[in-house]
């Protein structure tokens, strides 16, 4: 089957052909001991990829027991009803922030579909069905679950998104991490070398908190860490030290343009390409000025609104520069 990686231990990543975009958003599957875990599920056309992806392994549905969500954005969450039907005994683990909307997705729909249209939002979502209330389950700060023995242990880890959770593999060590840790799409590699890039889309951007989510997870010294957006990354310091440097590069130019009125979301625009541009050049990326934007386009837009969210929250609640809680990363 294409659109595979194996990682080993256990792990692979699908590839969820996350509106038609290959190796863009990534469904990540453990198996141990013949039982499974799949940790976010892409859109519901992912649906069949990843039931594939286990049969592959000899992993039928009913051996399938948790269905684990980093966050409830629909392109990591949008499937986990209709895999839920079709795993019988797997339950859904989701922070308690976000199960009222694995339970009852319409207001999670009207969200979406205020940024991106109803007509794209069917297009890319496909029908996004409910969890069952006795099928899902808490899990926050200090969780654990085990599949076949293999501990999995849960933190909170907001940032990108205030009921976001991050998942510690007790076998390897490794992190699974949602879009906690960025953006990391294998088009940028050079010479063996990942790169990272934030996300800061809507709507629970906040720098402070995030900064705080990747040394969080950065103290448990992963090797590796899997992102969404895509698949396995190693390395984690030296990635974790970018995170840090161009999370506050976006939080310092969103709020000096936070009173461009009307112009504000062309000039967010700009400045979250500029920053871009400007990180491919400093670590040499394997891809064109023309590449770069073409890869980033859909992430361009999305970190532009986030940041614009966030700069309307804080004037909200009346926060006089909150780019001044980011934090340097560390020499």
């Amino acid at each position: 089957m294409e659109g595979i990686f194996d990682y080993g231990d256990g792990i692979s990543a699908i590839d969820a052909l996350y509106d038609g975009h290959a190796t863009q958003t990534a469904v990540h599957i453990m198996v141990e001991s013949g039982r499974a875990a799949v940790i976010d599920t892409g859109t519901s056309y992912a649906v069949p990829r990843v039931l594939a992806a286990l049969a592959v392994r000899g992993v039928p549905p009913e051996a399938v027991d948790y269905v684990v969500l980093t966050h409830v954005h629909l392109d990591h969450a949008g499937g986990a009803g209709q895999l839920i039907a079709q795993c019988p005994n797997a339950v859904l683990t989701v922070h308690p922030r976000g199960r009222r909307h694995m339970e009852d997705p319409g207001r999670l729909l009207a969200a979406t579909v205020s940024i991106y249209g109803e007509a794209a939002t069917r297009r890319v979502y496909g029908e996004v069905l409910p969890v069952p209330a006795g099928r899902v389950v808490e899990t926050c700060e200090g969780s654990v679950v085990s599949l076949a023995g293999r501990e999995l242990a849960f933190l909170d880890a907001p940032g990108h998104a205030r009921h976001h959770i991050v998942l510690h593999d007790s076998k390897t060590g490794h992190i699974f991490a949602g879009d906690s840790f960025g953006l990391s799409y294998r088009a940028l590699d050079r010479d063996g070398k990942q790169f990272v890039f934030p996300t800061t889309s809507p709507s629970q951007f906040d720098p402070a908190a995030l900064h705080d989510s990747i040394e969080r997870m950065l103290a448990l010294r992963p090797e590796a860490v899997y992102v969404t957006h895509f698949g396995r990354i190693a390395d984690p310091r030296r990635l974790g030290d970018d995170l840090h440097r161009l999370i506050d590069s976006l939080a310092q130019m969103a709020w000096s343009r936070r009173s461009e009125g009307s112009m504000r979301h062309t000039r967010l625009v700009d400045g979250v390409r500029d920053i871009l541009l400007d990180e491919a050049v400093r670590q040499r990326w394997s891809l064109t000025k023309e590449g770069v934007i073409r890869v980033f386009e859909f992430d361009i837009e999305l970190n532009a609104q986030g940041l614009a969210t966030w700069l309307d929250a804080s004037a909200a609640h009346q926060v006089k520069d909150p780019s001044a809680s980011a934090r340097s990363a560390p020499s």
